[in-house]
């Protein structure tokens, strides 16, 4: 019991963080602009001296501090500048120099902006399908790491982070919301594919969903159009890494103490695969609900019993859900701790209930960033839904072959790397590990 609350504050707690802090970080933002003004009293103490001295004139015309300070002040007033559209955003941007004029359209038709290449698009979302089926997790964040730094869109908003903040936040939102179309549709197919091969916790799964759709509402109607790409990938990093340690502690003699009915489920599964059962008969043993009360619900997998406690899970989908909705992830990568260490299930059915938790998050969160007037390019996402389509009908049925210590492994590593990556590249400007 002290391990799921641990968990639970622990979750809690890293949202409450990223949350209160975010505030803070606008206010400052908004205060450096304001001092900015501050020095125009300069200019006032110029004619005060000149009566006093005849060659002081001069010197004062010499030195034009103030003048030179008049366009830093506008490309800092530049976060309060409102565009109705991103066309009209595009024009003011030509009019400032930001933007060339004679500019190839890239990346949601912004003069200049990079034009991902679709083959290579198509084969990074069949990979980005395979880890999510595979795992029930990392899929939004696989594609993001596609969208920042594959197809280079990270350095390209964070080149206007100066110049126009509306651009730098509107491509920002648009890599969190294509992320979430790629999971949904991931999510939606796996899914499919665990319950037929009947490795999905329907009432947990649901539990959590239920949960997800009040964080997945409130985060984008209060972010969107608020975040800075530095913000979203230094908390995107921190959250990623924090949890890829705590995988890790499972992974020890100590963190493993618990899980002795995940161990055994597990170990009846995989001799089930060495015995090349058919996967009719691996799908007659998979999970059974064996009772379901609004305080208790039970159910069996290859023979070994689990229970919960459905108000866990509905809690944790509420705040899971907000930090998945605002790093722009199906939280996933969230999901799969949760389910392993608080309700103690293996990994052979974390990847399907994880999947349908998501699905139902990525509904309700696509859906509020769309009506906040997030942006998608959609000749990029719709190949990569092909891809997605291609990897997530593949994954659910090699993940089988992998053993559960492996997916494990994976996910770590995935976690780790990922997660020092964005947590250096956000708050510190450099990656640690390459690219850099």
């Amino acid at each position: 019991m002290r391990i799921k609350f641990g968990l639970f504050l622990f979750i809690l707690t890293a949202w409450l963080i990223s949350w209160s802090t975010l505030p803070a970080v606008w206010a400052q933002t908004q205060g450096q602009s304001t001092e900015q003004a501050a020095p125009s009293p300069a200019p006032q103490q110029a004619p005060a001296q000149a009566p006093q001295q005849a060659p002081q004139p001069a010197p004062q015309a010499v030195t034009p501090a103030p003048p030179a300070q008049a366009p830093a002040q506008t490309v800092e007033a530049a976060p309060e500048k409102k565009f109705k559209s991103l066309a009209e955003a595009i024009e003011q941007g030509k009019t400032d120099g930001v933007f060339q004029p004679d500019a190839a359209p890239g990346y949601l038709g912004i003069p200049g902006a990079p034009s991902p290449n679709l083959i290579l698009a198509f084969f990074w979302a069949v990979w980005v399908g395979w880890i999510f089926s595979t795992v029930g997790a990392f899929g939004g964040i696989m594609a993001g790491v596609g969208h920042l730094t594959v197809f280079g869109l990270g350095d390209y908003a964070r080149s206007f982070k100066n110049s126009s903040p509306y651009i730098n936040k509107l491509v920002t939102d648009s890599i969190r919301v294509s992320n979430q179309y790629l999971v949904g549709l991931s999510a939606a197919i796996s899914t499919l594919n665990y319950y037929k091969l009947g490795r999905i916790v329907l009432p947990l799964g649901i539990a959590l969903g239920l949960g997800s759709v009040f964080g997945a509402t409130a985060i984008p109607w209060l972010t969107a159009g608020k975040i800075k790409l530095s913000q979203y990938q230094g908390y995107f990093g921190l959250i990623v890494l924090v949890l890829g340690g705590f995988l890790t502690y499972e992974m020890t003699p100590a963190g493993a103490k618990s899980k002795k009915e995940a161990k055994a489920a597990a170990r009846a599964f995989e001799q089930s695969i060495k015995e090349k059962k058919s996967e009719a008969e691996i799908a007659a043993m998979g999970v059974k609900v064996n009772s379901f009360s609004l305080s208790r619900v039970s159910f069996s997998f290859f023979g070994v019993e689990f229970k919960f406690n459905p108000l866990w899970p509905f809690i944790g989908g509420i705040v899971i859900a907000a930090i998945s909705s605002f790093i722009g992830v199906g939280g996933g990568f969230l999901y799969v701790p949760f389910l392993t260490s608080v309700t103690g299930l293996p990994m052979y059915i974390v990847a399907g209930t994880s999947a349908l938790t998501v699905l139902i998050s990525m509904i309700t969160s696509i859906a509020n960033y769309m009506m906040a007037g997030a942006l998608v390019s959609w000749s990029l996402v719709g190949v990569e839904l092909i891809g997605i389509f291609v990897g997530s009908m593949v994954g659910p049925r090699t993940s089988k072959y992998i053993p559960e210590k492996g997916l494990k492994i994976l996910f770590i590593v995935l976690a780790v790397y990922t997660g020092l990556r964005y947590f250096s590249k956000g708050f510190f400007g450099t990656s640690w590990v390459p690219p850099y």
